[in-house]
C-alpha cells in the first residue's frame, strides 16, 4: 500500500486550470479500484492519496499518466507501507492477517 503526497509545484492559476483534468484522472483510478481515498492536504499546498497495494512499477505508470504529472505541475512523494493494524472497514487490506 502507499502513500502519495502530491505538492503543486505551480503558481495556483495553473493548478486551477489543469485541475478538471486531474479530477477525471482521479475517478478513473477510483473506477480501476487503486485508490482507497484522496483529497488536499493544506490549502492549495497540494493533495493525499492513499493507493491500494500493486507494485510500484504499475504505481509510477499510473502516476506519470496524471494530468498534472504531464504539465510538470506536481512533484510526488511516494511512501510504501505494510498495513499490519486497520479499522474494520480495511480488514481485507490489513497484511498481518491471512486471507
Amino acid at each position: 500500500m502507499y502513500v502519495v503526497l502530491v505538492t503543486y509545484t505551480a503558481p495556483l492559476t495553473e493548478i486551477d486550470y489543469a485541475l478538471p483534468d486531474h479530477v477525471e484522472w482521479v475517478a478513473k483510478q477510483y473506477d480501476h479500484n487503486h485508490l482507497l481515498a484522496s483529497g488536499r492536504r493544506d490549502v492549495h499546498l497540494g493533495e493525499v492519496l492513499i493507493v491500494r497495494p500493486m507494485s510500484r512499477l504499475k504505481l509510477d505508470a499510473m502516476l506519470a499518466a496524471d494530468p498534472l504529472a504531464l504539465a510538470h505541475l506536481a512533484h510526488y512523494e511516494v511512501t510504501e507501507f505494510a498495513a499490519t493494524r486497520t479499522c474494520p472497514e480495511l480488514r481485507m487490506l490489513n497484511e498481518a492477517i491471512p486471507h
